[in-house]
């Protein structure tokens, strides 16, 4: 059996300290702590009797428990991750702590007073240890997330203060500092609003959930059963990476950590069936960005979008099924038609594991995620769905023979939810200040009216602006902390101009994720190249090529809403078999190859007017029709069958020669 490492997010993207027994012990004490309070809250268990906590308290409890951890498993440095904990980052740690416990404290005080906009002069502590949060904040976030995000959440974090100086919509009256102070550590709208309010109820349970699959071996389930099925058609190890990444994006949450586990496996498999270095790591950049984007588990940023639109996560989910499966499409047959034309075949069958033995072994996590979608959809439970999940997952899990757990492997899953619960709550609540200062000085109206002059109420021109915007912050913040960005100042303009605001939000996550496989950033591509031992760039723009469809579909589901199943059903069956027609014809053009036809010669005087053709064609069938767009989907289809019909049969005719 094929067995992939287990990697986790934190320890890929994040240089983390090698830590001496002592504090391992201590972080997986407060990581049960963490667990135990949240399924107090979130079920209401009532373990500390007639006290209850407010939602206010149950979060500063949180940070209690998770942000001192920032600086006791980052360094303070580079190069310093020698496994001894500094004295000063204890002390740290330890200040993080006593802030968020004496808030804590006096969180009834805070409801009650309103103290978020004003602190009475006489509570100085309150105010001296929001002072404290917040600095303590930046620089937890600056270990963690690195300088580019924490020089832009700092300098938000401070720009209330000097509003009055800001040009054009960023205008506002300056605010006092002790009043930001208080904003930012007490309100319900910065680092303790949206994006943390969806860790504490949302995004905590997918985490766990998530961590669990990894390490009973999930991971391992899912890439034999891909090998099983797919590993011996043409092109066969490719299509394991799609099949494989899919389905393990969804535990990981992180582009990263999903190449460098599925591409130890897929990598070599296609470099020995025939497929370029760089090719084959393009392959696994683009599987492994898709599978972050595909339901049931999208990671983090899903979580916090459902929290803005203020809709229940699993209608994130079926927004995003048709584009993430249109994604793939065109991956998979870019990948078939580039093993048909190059001859390839899949792996050897002696070597491929038994589908029916992988299933055996495996086949309770099928039923967890059956168990996760039924709660999701049918019982509407989407914040105690993946802890139901988890428990069964882990109580079936123990009558597995070859999957039980041990004490070592209990140890090592509570070392891997620390990380992953640390790096996303840091994230979070840094990020959440950006929210709070545009909250703060009410900039988010005029600039949205802002974009819209600039725009002439173009909504091609305004998409075109955001996905640009959307593209050039990816690059330096986390895909979660960009859409956040985007989503307070960039998807009100959208909406404002009468677009769909699910198909907005989505439309601000599909384009920040894009930096992961465009160069000159592409991570992902930068990680697949490592594995495949091709040079980087070029992997990137292979990547490029090959993910190329997820370029132009959030401007076509942003367009027609019907790409993500809203509208009439009529609309949706139409829009969506016609948007995988086109496709399938993109990917034939960039491929130079057509199935069930033959190859496109490169040495054919007709080849770039039918390429191009196909393409146009391609782009016609795709695209929706709709107000925005003056044509409708029946006049693109008709558009796209006009073109599509006359470049086949040349196709067909010079193979036929």
């Amino acid at each position: 059996m094929l067995k992939p490492q287990i990697v986790e997010p934190a320890a890929v993207e994040s240089p983390l300290r090698r830590l001496p027994a002592f504090w391992r012990a201590v972080i997986r004490l407060f990581v049960v702590a963490a667990i135990l309070l949240s399924l107090n809250q979130l079920f209401n268990f009532n373990f500390a009797g007639r006290f209850v906590l407010l939602d206010n308290q149950y979060q500063f409890v949180l940070v209690a428990l998770l942000l001192p951890f920032a600086f006791v498993m980052w360094p303070g440095r580079k190069g310093s991750g020698d496994g001894r904990v500094p004295p000063h980052d204890i002390a740290l740690g330890l200040l993080a702590m006593a802030a968020a416990a004496y808030l804590t404290v006096r969180g009834r005080d805070v409801v009650d007073g309103g103290w978020e906009y004003a602190i009475p002069g006489d509570e100085w502590p309150v105010l001296a240890t929001c002072y404290l949060l917040w600095a303590l904040l930046i620089e937890a976030l600056r270990r963690v997330g690195g300088w580019t995000i924490t020089i832009i959440v700092a300098l938000f974090s401070i720009y209330p203060v000097f509003a009055n100086l800001a040009l054009g919509p960023f205008f506002a009256a300056a605010v006092p500092l002790q009043d930001v102070a208080a904003y930012h550590a007490l309100s319900t709208e910065s680092i303790f609003g949206i994006p943390m309010r969806a860790f504490a109820t949302l995004v905590i349970g997918f985490l766990l959930f998530g961590a669990a699959l990894q390490h009973t071996g999930a991971g391992e389930f899912f890439i034999n059963m891909s090998f099983a099925l797919f590993g011996g058609v043409r092109g066969g190890a490719a299509k394991v990476a799609i099949f494989a990444s899919g389905l393990l994006g969804s535990m990981s949450g992180s582009v990263v950590t999903n190449v460098l586990t599925t591409g130890s496996m897929t990598i070599p498999a296609m470099k020995r069936t025939g497929f370029r270095p760089a090719f084959a790591g393009g392959v696994e950049t683009c599987a492994s960005t898709g599978g972050v984007l595909m339901p049931p588990v999208m990671g983090a940023t899903a979580f916090v979008m459902a929290t803005f639109l203020n809709v229940p996560y699993i209608e994130v989910c079926i927004a995003a099924a048709v584009p993430s499966l249109l994604y793939y499409f065109g991956l998979f047959m870019q990948i078939d038609a580039y093993a048909a034309r190059n001859g390839m075949t899949g792996l050897p069958r002696a070597e491929l594991p038994s589908a029916w033995t992988t299933f055996k072994r495996g086949w309770h996590y099928i039923t967890v995620f059956v168990l996760l979608i039924f709660m999701l959809l049918y019982l509407k439970q989407e914040v105690l769905a993946p802890f139901y999940a988890t428990g069964l997952l882990l109580v079936v899990n123990q009558i597995m023979p070859h999957a039980r757990w041990g004490w070592p492997e209990l140890l090592r899953f509570l070392d891997g939810v620390g990380r992953i619960f640390v790096e996303i709550a840091v994230l979070l609540l840094g990020v959440g200040m950006i929210v709070g200062a545009l909250s703060m000085t009410g900039v988010i109206g005029s600039f949205a009216n802002g974009l819209l002059y600039l725009a002439g109420n173009q909504p091609l021109v305004l998409l075109a602006m955001g996905a640009i915007t959307s593209f050039i912050l990816g690059m330096g913040m986390t895909v979660t902390a960009c859409y956040i960005f985007l989503a307070v100042l960039l998807a009100p303009a959208l909406v404002k101009i009468g677009l769909e605001p699910m198909a907005v939000h989505l439309f601000i996550m599909y384009w920040g994720m894009l930096s992961f496989i465009t160069p000159p950033v592409a991570l992902g591509a930068f990680a697949a190249a490592s594995l495949a031992g091709s040079d980087p760039m070029r992997t990137g723009f292979e990547a490029m090529r090959l993910g190329s469809i997820i370029y132009i579909i959030p401007f076509f589901f942003v367009l027609n809403p019907a790409l993500i199943l809203v509208g009439s059903t009529f609309d949706v069956i139409e829009v969506t078999i016609s948007a995988f027609l086109g496709t399938a014809l993109i990917a034939a053009a960039l491929q130079g190859y057509v199935i069930g036809i033959g190859w496109i010669d490169a040495k054919w005087a007709l080849r770039w007017p039918v390429l191009a053709l196909m393409v146009i064609a391609g782009l016609s069938f795709a695209a929706p029709g709709g107000a925005h767009i003056g044509l409708s989907n029946i006049e693109f289809a008709l558009t796209g069958f006009a073109l599509a019909v006359p470049a086949l049969f040349l196709v067909w005719r010079a193979n036929r020669r």
